[in-house]
């Protein structure tokens, strides 16, 4: 069983970004879902949940407004959309399920 995220990459601050984890070897339905993320020389801080219908969601208040958190179980997917991103958004992004799995993580770099 494995997560797999894509979509990082550059962007200039104000900018948007859209992260997917795709879920292989399990089903997500039954796992809370999480996005981490990490930036150079920092611990790794919690950046949104979503619940297993993605009924409810919940987010870090440094990105609160500017993120949404999704889900698809049909696609096995989760998605981060990242709108008016900052230079402080920068870090690798991980996707995280409550079962026990965690993805290898995409790096997202807001600069000008």
């Amino acid at each position: 069983a494995q997560l797999v995220e894509s979509g990082g990459g550059l962007v200039q601050p104000g900018g948007s970004l859209r992260l997917s984890c795709v879920a292989s070897g399990f089903t997500i339905s039954s796992s809370i879902m999480r996005w981490y993320r990490q930036a150079p020389g920092k611990e790794r801080e919690w950046v949104a949940a979503i619940t297993r219908t993605g009924e409810n969601t919940y987010y870090a208040n440094s990105v609160k407004g500017r993120f949404t958190i999704s889900r698809d179980n049909a696609k096995n997917t989760m998605y981060l959309q990242m709108s008016s991103l900052k230079p402080e958004d920068t870090a690798v992004y991980s996707c995280n399920a409550d079962v026990g799995y965690w993805g290898q993580g995409t790096q997202v770099t807001v600069s000008s």
